[in-house]
């Protein structure tokens, strides 16, 4: 683990990776946990989190899997895109932005199989993909993935 002072260097000065889950339900449903913590303080948004140093994508995705879901079992997940969020602030305050190049997949889940923490997210919730895109609470950056041209490479091909 990396101190807070060097991490703080980290962010600051390079983007950070990360793999974001959009989990849906039998119905069609999204997962969505009120952030806790900053970037994106109180909004709703995706489970997810950074891929950490000398870890394999895999191991990040099923690490994640657990600790965001509590989910220890293998889930196929569908590939849906790279993305990049940009934010005004950061873990620590405001005095300087955070980046992140974003792995996007989508699972399918119910509700019942999950066991989900409260370190990240102070709630959940289930939203209809009209709901999440009509609430001023869900997060721009999880808006897009229900949005065409907003992945990192759509002005590009």
């Amino acid at each position: 683990m990396l101190s807070v002072d060097t991490f703080k260097m980290v962010v600051s000065s390079t983007p950070l990776i990360s793999i974001d889950l959009i989990i849906k339900d039998s119905a069609g449903r999204v997962l969505l946990g009120k952030r806790s913590n900053r970037p994106a303080q109180g909004d709703w948004f995706v489970p997810g989190g950074r891929v950490l140093k000398d870890e394999l994508l895999e191991a990040a995705y099923h690490r994640l899997l657990y600790n965001e879901l509590g989910v220890s079992s293998a889930v196929k997940a569908k590939f849906i895109g790279v993305y990049q969020h940009f934010y005004s602030d950061n873990f620590s305050g405001s005095d300087f932005s955070t980046h992140y190049v974003v792995l996007a997949y989508q699972l399918s889940l119910d509700g019942e199989c999950l066991n989900l923490p409260i370190e990240q997210h102070s709630e959940y919730r289930w939203f209809k993909k009209e709901e999440l895109l009509n609430c001023e609470q869900v997060h721009c950056h999880t808006k897009w993935y229900f949005q065409s041209g907003k992945t990192a490479d759509f002005n590009l091909v």
